[in-house]
């Protein structure tokens, strides 16, 4: 299974637009609701959670906040650059401007873990990662993570 498997093209944010790491985490969470159905406050709730047990800002720009629900039924995700880096409390202290947003079902298990690695994976290739961020045509975003997009073992 690739990262692609888990976003679809509509679940790709070229310039998403918040303030705050709150704001940040309720507009993925309002845009993973349309996605998948499932309530937005739940979403919200459960990545609110996982904020708690510490930052899922993981340095450089970049965080990937993730949360599991009873009523998901795969593992799904959203990808967004930001119009402009919000401060995350990330473990470096540097502002995020990248997300990967990953919802799982409470079973996932190793699953779970495996999808988060392969997203960390994926954006840690500095190359990537600065094409990404001066990118901000939706089509063309999700073009380089599907080029880029590594399996991993599910």
């Amino acid at each position: 299974m690739r990262l692609t498997d888990l976003i679809s093209p509509d679940a790709v944010f070229a310039t998403l637009k918040a303030s705050t790491k709150k704001q940040l985490l309720q507009e993925l969470s309002d845009r993973a609701a349309k996605l998948s159905g499932l309530p937005a406050r739940e979403i919200f709730d459960a990545l609110l959670h996982r904020e708690r047990l510490g930052s899922t800002g993981i340095g450089e720009g970049i965080a990937i906040p993730h949360g599991k629900l009873g009523k998901v039924k795969s593992i799904f995700g959203i990808f967004a650059r930001l119009e402009r880096p919000v401060d995350f409390e990330a473990l470096d202290g540097a502002p995020v401007d990248l997300v990967f947003l990953l919802i799982a079902p409470e079973s996932s298990g190793a699953d779970h873990l495996k999808a988060l690695a392969c997203a960390a994976r994926m954006l840690r290739d500095p190359g990537l990662v600065a094409t990404i961020r001066a990118t901000r045509d939706h089509d063309a975003l999700y073009s380089l993570i599907a080029q880029r997009s590594k399996p991993y073992a599910a």
